[in-house]
């Protein structure tokens, strides 16, 4: 179910826009403290607010989700946004494996990119992430890999565009890392961005080891875990069909935004908001999950109270679409 977004207007046929409702119809519930209620802690007598955690991709750091933090903290949720090390999807995944089991109580998983292979990888088996919230990413399945992945569709401007650089680790072995050609960075990666904000993300871009692209898969979360999905419509780097396939496939709930790569950083209002639906859905404990892992039926909110439920949504996130100008 696909709620179409832009930046001037909401577009969507009769029954997408049902579809859509029918997608956020959990909302309808009286909302629990963990969606707005005293954030976490002692003394306060309230449920606990969840934890966010915000995993970057390729190319960059975790500074990429500074608007999200900012917005996610003012509303009272404690968030982590761990470095990536970009140097291999099982030990990427391993290293955020160790970091979320450090984490005390629910959390709520957002990747961008890459991130989103490492985080569908590292939530497996991990009863503390209550949901998955994917930012133009990668959402491989079991085996497969983020090269054959990516050649499913066209669109994608990435491949040529990078640069191969050979290093070697202390301990004798090799590999190539990859980085964005300087003069493709602002066109391919970020081109919502004004030019010098891109001049500098090229300048300070992390490289990823190609080793990352060749490796299977070894865990789907988001078969048994809700996901969250938002398709960038002006992405260059993952092909926006690749996106609504893999959204599709996983029955996220999904938004389509008019953004480029980073829409964590040029919509950081909407990304956030998304974020929120997610933590409210889960909150319900009505949230659906992939048709491919199990169910979780949500019928009988259909009506009133789900209408009003996804007029809230679509209002919320115009909001946050304002805020993002």
């Amino acid at each position: 179910m696909t709620l179409r977004l832009s930046r001037e207007l909401i577009r969507s046929r009769p029954f997408a826009a049902l579809a859509s409702v029918c997608s956020v119809a959990a909302l309808a519930a009286p909302a629990p403290a963990i969606a707005g209620g005293a954030p976490t802690g002692s003394g306060g007598g309230g449920i606990a607010k969840p934890t966010v955690v915000l995993v970057h991709g390729a190319f960059a750091d975790a500074s990429g989700w500074d608007g999200v933090v900012e917005r996610l903290q003012r509303d009272g949720y404690p968030v982590i946004a761990p470095a990536n090390p970009l140097r291999g999807l099982a030990s990427d995944s391993a290293y955020l494996a160790s970091v979320l089991k450090s984490v005390k109580g629910p959390i709520i998983l957002a990747g961008h990119s890459y991130g989103g292979a490492v985080i569908g990888e590292a939530a497996a088996g991990n009863r503390n992430v209550k949901a998955l919230v994917y930012i133009s990413a990668f959402m491989p399945d079991k085996g497969e890999t983020l090269g054959a992945l990516g050649a499913k569709f066209r669109g994608s401007e990435l491949n040529p565009a990078l640069r191969q650089v050979p290093f070697q680790d202390g301990d004798g072995t090799t590999g190539t890392d990859l980085y964005i050609k300087p003069d493709k960075f602002h066109q391919v990666f970020a081109a919502d961005l004004a030019a010098s904000t891109a001049a500098q993300m090229s300048a300070t871009q992390r490289p990823i080891s190609a080793a990352a692209f060749t490796e299977k898969a070894r865990g789907a979360a988001w078969k048994s875990i809700p996901s969250w999905f938002l398709v960038a419509t002006k992405d260059r780097a993952i092909a926006p069909d690749l996106e609504r396939f893999e959204a599709k496939r996983s029955g996220s709930h999904t938004i389509e935004v008019n953004s480029s790569h980073v829409a964590m950083i040029s919509h950081p209002g909407t990304v956030t908001s998304l974020i929120l639906d997610a933590i409210r859905t889960e909150a319900s404990g009505t949230p659906s999950l992939a048709t491919t892992g199990s169910t979780t039926s949500a019928t009988g909110l259909i009506g009133v109270g789900a209408i009003v439920a996804g007029v809230g949504l679509i209002v919320a996130v115009r909001r946050h679409e304002a805020r993002d100008r």
